[in-house]
């Protein structure tokens, strides 16, 4: 299937990868990562520097699935604000979650300095803003919960919002220097092609895997052309396309729509170019780019089919434009490119990271939701800690064990 339609922004800014090498014979590894995009990348990454001899394999080009489609908002904010994650998990079990994604940016950041990839990674604010009166209440709850547990936050008035970035809105919460954003498609190429140039990584691109079989020693990997590829362990990082290789479905989907803008006047971009979404459900989303431009994101429904999907692309634009100029009635933007896409989403908003039960030797990279970046950063740790024999605590939180 096809995991986004229309014109995303980083296939045009960026060069395509041009890496063909599909799988011609049987091998072997340590580690078979299914899956090129930024959390088989990041996963990639991880294991490679513990010493693992891994292999990504990749039905697609190089990235081509959902990160080309990222808009690459790096939050520490779940889609589901705190206070009512704390009500599904426990209040401590959602600060800890909170707080692993803030440490994941500063981690994500580290480890692309130290290799040297250059991803347009850039420290923002986030302003998380009242979409109405209910709204308020959310970002009061959210205040008072994040203050408890240490966690950045600051409170902002109808009167601060509109002073300060132009905003027509309720009250809103500000994240200062935390957040950042970057481009998911630059990061996860560059971190390959960073192992591919040191020679501790092969990556077989177009080579899709029909079957893997796993077993007390070790997995088969059995790809649609009849090559197999023999390991220790395998890691899922295929995103909502994983369904296939679980017991069962743990997550629904989702179709999304984006747009960016024509370059604007940076005069009259909103202060800091924080990254900005709201308390509504589904929510309205929106950040900057380098060129001046204005990424705004939203207009989520239940996904039917890959053409309702497609169909629907122009009504959402228009939709996802005239909240703009409700929110920014003194910033003219115009969409110059869109582009829909499909993922997953959890009722919790948390990913599903580690194995489906104890003691099997495939591991799931599942980075459901809005924080799919930040919770691939959060993936690559806890499966290498696994196959080091270090334990994890994020496991019990992020894990399939919460399902009991």
């Amino acid at each position: 299937m096809k995991l986004h339609s229309g014109l995303p922004y980083w296939i045009v800014k960026n060069q395509l990868f041009d890496y063909y090498n599909p799988l011609r014979k049987d091998v072997s590894a340590d580690v078979v990562i299914v899956g090129s995009g930024i959390t088989g990348a990041l996963a990639a990454h991880e294991l490679c520097k513990a010493g693992l001899d891994c292999c990504v394999v990749d039905k697609r080009s190089i990235a081509t699935g959902s990160s080309a489609a990222s808009t690459a908002l790096l939050q520490y904010e779940i889609d589901l604000p705190l206070h009512q994650l704390a009500d599904k998990i426990g209040e401590e079990n959602a600060a800890f979650a909170y707080r692993s994604c803030l440490e994941s940016i500063s981690d994500l950041e580290r480890i692309l300095k130290e290799t040297g990839v250059n991803a347009d990674f850039e420290r923002v604010p986030t302003v998380f803003y009242a979409s109405d009166a209910k709204g308020e209440d959310i970002i009061t709850k959210e205040y008072e919960m994040r203050r408890r547990h240490n966690l950045p936050v600051d409170m902002l008035s109808k009167e601060d919002l509109k002073r300060r970035y132009g905003m027509n809105t309720y009250a809103g919460a500000l994240t200062n220097g935390e957040s950042a954003q970057a481009d998911a498609y630059k990061a996860a190429v560059g971190l390959l092609e960073h192992h591919l140039g040191r020679g501790d990584l092969r990556v077989y691109t177009h080579t899709e895997i029909a079957d893997i079989e796993e077993g007390n020693d070790g997995c088969r990997l059995i790809s649609v052309d009849g090559h197999t590829i023999y390991c220790r362990y395998v890691v899922v990082a295929t995103g909502f396309e994983a369904g296939r290789f679980l017991p069962e479905n743990v997550m629904k989907l989702t179709s999304t729509y984006a747009l960016i803008s024509h370059p604007v006047d940076s005069r009259l971009i909103w202060p800091d170019r924080a990254l900005i979404w709201e308390t509504a459900d589904p929510y309205l989303y929106m950040r900057t780019s380098s060129g001046n431009r204005i990424i705004i994101g939203g207009e989520d429904e239940n996904f039917g089919n890959p053409k309702r999907r497609d169909r629907l692309l122009r009504k959402k634009v228009r939709k996802l434009e005239e909240k703009f100029h409700s929110l920014f009635p003194d910033i003219p933007m115009t969409a110059e490119m869109a582009w829909c896409g499909t993922f997953s989403t959890t009722d919790d908003g948390l990913p599903f990271i580690g194995p489906w039960d104890d003691g099997d030797r495939v591991y799931f990279d599942l980075g459901y939701g809005g924080n799919g970046i930040t919770f691939s950063v959060i993936g690559a740790q806890i499966i290498r800690r696994a196959l080091t024999g270090c334990p994890d605590r994020n496991d019990e939180i992020f894990g399939f064990k919460r399902l009991d």
